[in-house]
């Protein structure tokens, strides 16, 4: 899946005590991006690579994945969104992973909640397409409000934002159209 930064190639811009744009712990990957985003992970999902996983929406992992942040391992910390891993799953868990950099694999990050299934490798893709179509069948605006609206509560609630995303749903076709189709 993905191991994160190069440390060979940052070595220089930290020894100039570049923070490597890690300076700003509210910024969210993909914030802009308004489409669920579904992560398959074949293979490791480490450092950069977990923290990445992390601001994705949905998660399928293969059997063989592991995930982790060892960046204490190197005297670094999980400064791309490692360090908010509390906000998602026991405190306990979240510290054991950040202060022994060891890595964990997919049945356990399964457990934990960083990954939504795990599937054979073969299936993965075809599991995350699935996925992806039973999230497509959904009204397009009650998607995006309900991603926005849950990846807010995460930082703190925005009462004018759930008021405002309200407003423009329940006014929408698809939820006129969805409530008569219920109805029926």
């Amino acid at each position: 899946f993905c191991c994160g930064m190069d440390l060979k190639e940052a070595i220089p811009a930290m020894t100039a005590g570049d923070s490597l744009g890690y300076d700003d712990p509210t910024k969210r990957q993909f914030s802009d991006v308004f489409k669920p985003i579904i992560a398959a992970v074949n293979g490791q999902g480490i450092a950069g690579g977990l923290e990445t996983l992390l601001h994705t929406d949905l998660r399928i992992a293969a059997e063989h994945a592991r995930f982790g942040i060892p960046e204490v391992k190197r005297g670094l910390f999980a400064a791309g969104g490692g360090t908010r891993l509390p906000a998602r799953i026991p405190l306990q868990m979240a510290l054991e992973l950040g202060l022994t950099g060891d890595p964990i694999g997919a049945q356990r990050a399964y457990d934990l909640g960083v990954v939504n299934r795990v599937v054979p490798a073969a299936e993965l893709l075809s599991a995350a397409r699935a996925l992806a179509a039973t999230i497509a069948a959904n009204g397009p605006l009650a998607v995006r409000a309900t991603k926005e609206l849950m990846w807010g509560e995460i930082g703190e609630s925005d009462t004018a934002a759930h008021g405002q995303w309200a407003a423009r749903v329940f006014a929408c076709d698809d939820a006129r159209e969805g409530a008569i189709a219920f109805a029926e």
